[in-house]
């Protein structure tokens, strides 16, 4: 069978689409970036779902296909990707479009929840309710916190992160917050059995693991996954974990949203008969935390990309606050002080250069704190450093011997610049 799986570079979308590639279904990726090749040999097509909210922008793409399963999703709201958008009208627009193309079967990866718990989940029940009333034969799949020993994205990546911590274990609250995860691997059974099932469906199904366990026992088992020692546990209370949900809501990037924040606040564990149904769909029990860590023990990547996922946000917004602090004391300091610092150079060369770099600092820094186009800023900011070390270190080489190191500390500053260009993956 043809599949579409829309979001398939995504934590769900990707390991979902390699499932239906084990079963022998040919999947077409939907990705809002894909590769030239890819398209050229029709196992992807470019959609943008923060702007195709129109049937008749997905009619010509869903030519040939037989099913749909829809994995898109966002954590946090940006200017163009809004909840309504890209988990309401995008979806639902793909959906009457798939009437039209006599579409098989569509599945949508929705959560478990309620209104209550946020915008997040309430958006995806309202997308579930509106393909409810379409004459398809749909299967809306609400999963809890999915897990993966294989990968993380998004709110399970910050959970792996928080078991990393050297040393300690920050809990928001007691962490007797109730959650029931599921194994990504058995969502990804859940949607092959969906495809593949010769009886219509047109139902909701709520997919969870066969325990229900605290936000605690859950971090403490990853952290077992992870071979560390058993740490201090340290409980922060729930208005420092406020404050440091508000602070990541108005960065606007990192792991810390107020998604996140209501999904683990709330019980995760899904009705009564969630787990019979769950049984029912993919034809077995389904695994449970700590039999599916046990299938493949951690390496060392594991536990470096775990404290990567919060040390990347901490190297960035350092470097921010640097970069702004380097251009306001640029602009503030007396005309003789920053002549005096390079004796070599003409006065008027001096405080041009200042002037311009400061400038260029204070710009730099602000756009890397507002995360707009973090590459190209970080890219800027690693010419700056190289270019400024040069020309320093060759025309006033007595700046390398500065007691305070000023001039060798750009060394750092740069590996660290090339570190993050290096290790953010580019998303497609």
């Amino acid at each position: 069978m043809r599949v579409l799986v829309t979001g398939a570079n995504g934590f769900l979308g990707a390991q979902i689409a390699a499932a239906l590639r084990d079963a022998g279904h040919e999947v077409v990726a939907g990705l809002r970036r894909p590769r030239a090749s890819d398209l050229e040999q029709g196992k992807a097509i470019r959609c943008d779902f923060a702007r195709d909210v129109q049937m008749e922008s997905w009619q010509a793409r869903l030519v040939g296909v037989e099913a749909v399963v829809n994995c898109v999703g966002i954590l946090r709201e940006t200017r163009d990707d809004t909840f309504q958008r890209v988990q309401v009208d995008a979806p639902l627009a793909l959906f009457k479009a798939c009437t039209v193309a006599a579409v098989g079967r569509v599945i949508q990866i929705s959560s478990i929840g309620a209104a209550e718990d946020g915008e997040f989940v309430a958006s995806k029940h309202r997308c579930d309710a509106g393909l409810a009333m379409l004459d398809l034969d749909w299967l809306v799949l609400r999963p809890g916190l999915v897990y993966s020993a294989h990968g993380t994205y998004g709110g399970t990546s910050l959970l792996r992160a928080l078991s990393a911590l050297p040393g300690m274990l920050l809990l928001p609250g007691d962490g007797r917050q109730a959650l029931r995860p599921v194994a990504m691997r058995d969502l990804a059974l859940a949607v092959v059995s969906g495809i593949e099932a010769p009886r219509r469906f047109r139902q909701v199904v709520e997919i969870v693991g066969p325990d229900i366990i605290t936000l605690r026992d859950y971090l403490l088992a990853w952290r077992r996954w992870f071979g560390l020692p058993g740490p201090i546990i340290v409980s922060m209370p729930s208005a420092l974990v406020g404050i440091a949900v508000a602070i990541g809501e108005f960065w606007g990037r990192g792991p810390l949203c107020r998604v996140i924040a209501n999904l683990l606040q709330r019980g995760r564990v899904g009705s009564e008969g969630a787990l019979e149904a769950t049984r029912a769909l993919i034809g077995r029990e389904p695994l449970r935390l700590v039999d599916a860590l046990r299938e493949r023990s951690s390496q060392l990547p594991d536990l470096m990309f775990a404290r990567w996922y919060v040390l990347e946000h901490l190297l960035i917004f350092t470097l921010a606050v640097v970069w702004i602090a380097s251009g306001l004391v640029g602009l503030s300091l007396p005309e003789s002080v920053v002549v005096a610092a390079l004796p070599g150079w003409k006065p008027e060369t001096t405080r041009l250069v200042t002037l311009s770099s400061s400038i260029a600092d204070l710009t730099l820094g602000v756009a890397l704190l507002t995360g707009r186009a973090t590459r190209t800023v970080l890219c800027c900011m690693l010419a700056m450093v190289i270019a400024y070390t040069a020309a320093i270190g060759i025309t006033a080489p007595s700046q390398w011997l500065d007691p305070f190191g000023g001039l060798l500390k750009n060394l750092p500053i740069a590996a660290t610049l090339m570190a993050l260009l290096w290790m953010a993956p580019r998303r497609r």
